[in-house]
């Protein structure tokens, strides 16, 4: 039964009835050079199958071997994570047809993870920490990609043609596991998107992946389900796949809740399926039933030995991990001077790295700060989309913060280059230049239209000379609109005190 036949339950009266049950698979595709089991690029945006071999596309008589460096990844991720390490792990082929997955198999690995058993400590909005324990982090490789053509969604339903990129196929994945995370109530949706931030954050840190979930570089998978409040057995649970946002990875979660408690209290049953997040509306939709491990037909690849991970080798990769991202709040906390809350703040906004970023190119940790929580923020807030998915970069920031403070342009003007940034117009010099962003230098013009203001407001000039000095607002607005607003409000007062004194 789809959303479509219910209508969606007051969210107080789905924690009033029943217990929400959350499981979340995240795919991290690692950042190595090559795919996880042959030599082709694994860049991304290449010229659709440019990067393929007999390996990616299933040819027969190819033989996979195993990339290095990503089982290297995959060990700094699950240490990061406080997982145990295998010494010894194995991959699995785990067995569907899809079009886009060439060989009709998917190297996996299965009843032995190459790491388990760890946790995630997360910070919640208002400073509260939320253990996420997680069961296994293991290593794969990513599919095809496919794009459908001809229907409104971009979906397969009501498509006439589907095309089928290969380059992403063979491409090295690492999936992390939480174990059903329970009693999180109201705040279940919040608890998602904390973790998910958080790992974003964990696996940028470790320099593993560039965790770009707008490329699909990390994406979610959310298991959901719903139990009458007071019972321990799970109920039957639904997967929305492939969510690629922090914002949706919450919006998802409270849907899903709303939605199943409709369908369980008009009787209806929950089916076992996968469902696809809607941007448009936050909503999830229908997909296909979901499979159960034995119907993947799981079995020892045989192409493939057992990877050998040495005590002493994971050992030497615990050295090599970098400062981790709670850490480095704390110094950093330190270090501008700031408070618990208004860290929390930066954080859970997803400021503090583009803030971080902008301060190493060059801004001062003050400016960076005003400009991505304020200005940016909002910009975030307009477009519904997680503050590090902007189209603009801490270095373009940085750029327009050094005009600003250079006098090359007025804080009006700097926002301007933001805004064009934005809109796709180019990089920050051009947009300055394109829209004829610059302050006006020219003394004489700007004397002449502060006398001409002065003239026009005689009144103004006249309370300013009996005392009242903060009656020039309406003098410089005059003097800026004259100007087209590229007069540096700076030199426009300094004229107009010293005419008036």
């Amino acid at each position: 039964m789809t959303a479509a036949t219910y209508d969606l339950m007051d969210f107080d009266e789905v924690l009033e009835k029943y217990d929400p049950v959350m499981g979340l698979e995240v795919h991290v595709e690692l950042s190595t050079g090559t795919k996880m089991f042959s030599s082709s690029s694994a860049a991304f945006g290449d010229e659709p199958n440019s990067n393929v071999d007999p390996v990616s596309l299933g040819l027969p008589g190819a033989l996979p071997v195993v990339n290095e460096k990503g089982v290297e990844y995959a060990i700094k991720i699950g240490l990061a994570l406080n997982c145990s390490i295998a010494e010894s792990s194995r991959f699995a082929r785990k067995n569907y047809f899809y079009p886009d997955q060439p060989k009709n198999y998917q190297i996996s690995q299965y009843d032995e993870p190459i790491a388990y058993d760890g946790y995630l400590d997360v910070v919640l909005g208002d400073g509260t920490e939320w253990r996420v324990e997680i069961e296994r982090a293991h290593m794969e490789e990513d599919t095809g990609k496919l794009t459908h053509l001809g229907g409104a969604s971009g979906r397969i339903h009501g498509a006439t043609a589907s095309l089928v990129d290969c380059n992403r196929a063979g491409v090295p994945l690492i999936e992390i596991v939480t174990k059903p995370i329970e009693g999180a109530g109201e705040r279940a949706p919040e608890v998602a998107k904390a973790y998910v931030g958080a790992l974003r954050e964990l696996v940028a840190a470790l320099g593993v992946s560039d965790a770009r979930m707008d490329q699909g570089s990390m994406r979610c998978d959310a298991n959901l389900s719903l139990r009458p409040v007071g019972e321990k057995e799970f109920g039957t649970r639904t997967e929305t796949k492939n969510i690629n946002s922090l914002r949706s990875v919450e919006q998802a979660i409270r849907f899903e809740m709303q939605r199943q408690a409709a369908v369980l209290s008009e009787g209806g049953e929950i089916v076992q399926e996968t469902r696809h997040y809607q941007e448009a509306d936050g909503s999830t939709s229908k997909g296909r039933p979901k499979e159960t491990a034995e119907d993947y037909r799981y079995f020892n690849d045989p192409d493939l030995p057992p990877v050998h991970a040495p005590a002493e080798w994971v050992e030497q990769i615990r050295e090599t991990l970098p400062e981790m991202p709670w850490l480095r709040r704390a110094r950093i906390q330190k270090e501008w001077g700031i408070g618990d809350k208004e860290m929390r703040d930066l954080v859970n906004a997803g400021a503090l790295d583009l803030i971080i970023e902008t301060t190493e190119h060059g801004a001062s940790a003050d400016e960076a700060r005003s400009w991505w929580v304020s200005y940016l923020a909002g910009k975030a807030n307009e477009q519904e989309v997680d503050l590090a998915d902007l189209e603009i970069t801490p270095a373009q920031v940085a750029r327009v913060i050094e005009l600003v403070r250079d006098g090359k342009l007025t804080t009006k003007m700097g926002r301007q280059a933001v805004d064009g940034v934005l809109a796709g117009e180019g990089d920050v010099d051009k947009v300055v230049a394109d829209r004829g962003l610059e302050v006006v230098r020219d003394d004489g013009a700007i004397e002449a239209a502060v006398d001409e203001a002065l003239a026009a407001n005689p009144d103004i000039v006249e309370k300013y000379r009996a005392g009242n000095k903060k009656v020039t607002g309406a003098i410089v607005g005059a003097v800026m609109k004259a100007t087209k607003g590229k007069a540096d409000p700076k030199q426009v007062n300094q004229l107009i005190a010293k005419k008036l004194n």
